[in-house]
């Protein structure tokens, strides 16, 4: 099987990337990942000050996959996650929703034991893996990878597990997908800046999607789709995966944009993914019993 490893770091997305595998369409591909701080933390004596801030938020690759052009859509199964046998927490003064009240930076290192993170004595996390950053080259300028957008990015969205299947729109010839910033566990929000951020080795199955176009990321589980989308002002975001999710609503079920509002309005749900990155991330998520394809 084709293998990615994780000294393969990118800390922007971009079209300027060079490949470092190119594979035909319908590919499985390994990603081997480091975490969040790029593994610079192992000790909670640490210093966050003192860390390389440069190397914060890595992503492994990218992968060029042949056939993948402007306007097509990529398809990424996430097979298999696997991941390593510690995490890390950590505060930061000015970080995430709480930091304005942070006045003491601090590091936590998380054990994983027979799959819980051990938090605090008696307290277990029971872990839940998960894909913080993924995505594609975006359709102009470079993007910091711990910054999500159309092209995907630092989502942080606790939904991108094992067994799911994520859409991203191709901005690029290759498509040219990275990814890294796995959690052992995270809620919907992320709102201390950080999950129990860890390293692994995601596996995933790519597919080019031809004669179909999206312009946001799209996660499909067993029993829901979800349209995604980040903005500087939550409630945008939040109306901007409504509004996809209406456009396929509208086109599959033939229905009116009032009808379709209306329906998504009784059994849809807008969810929040993060507020804590330069961009924030919405989901709208609707089940498979009413909206059976997206294509």
């Amino acid at each position: 099987m084709h293998q990615i490893k994780k000294e393969h770091a990118i800390y922007q997305m971009s079209r300027k990337n060079k490949p470092v595998l190119t594979v035909p369409s319908g590919t499985t591909v390994a990603f081997e990942v480091f975490d969040a701080f790029q593994n610079q933390i192992i000790s909670e004596k640490q210093e966050i000050n003192a860390l390389n801030w440069d190397t914060v938020n890595p992503a492994t690759g990218p992968l060029f996959i042949e056939g993948a052009e402007v306007g097509d859509v990529l398809k990424v199964h996430i097979k298999r996650m696997e991941i390593d046998k510690q995490g890390v927490m950590a505060t930061i003064p000015g970080a995430g929703l709480l930091g304005d009240l942070v006045t003491t930076p601090q590091v936590k290192i998380l054990p994983i034991v027979d799959g819980f993170a051990l938090f605090h004595n008696d307290i277990k996390i029971p872990i839940n893996p998960m894909i913080g950053v993924i995505g594609v080259a975006p359709k102009t300028d470079s993007i910091p990878c711990g910054t999500p957008n159309c092209h995907g990015g630092n989502m942080d969205n606790k939904k991108i597990v094992a067994g799911t299947t994520l859409y991203f729109p191709v901005f690029t010839k290759g498509a040219l997908l990275a990814m890294g910033d796995l959690h052992a566990a995270m809620g919907d929000g992320e709102i201390m800046v950080t999950g129990v951020e860890i390293g692994g080795k995601v596996t995933v199955a790519v597919e080019v999607l031809k004669g179909q176009s999206i312009n946001h990321p799209i996660l499909e589980t067993d029993t829901h789709f979800y349209t995604i989308a980040s903005h500087e002002h939550l409630l945008e975001a939040v109306k901007i995966a409504t509004l996809e999710m209406q456009g396929f609503v509208q086109k599959k079920l033939g229905l009116s944009f009032n009808e379709a509002g209306m329906l998504l309005s009784a059994i849809g749900d807008a969810e929040i993914a993060q507020v804590v990155d330069p961009l924030l991330t919405a989901r709208f998520g609707l089940s498979k019993e009413i909206l059976k394809e997206l294509f």
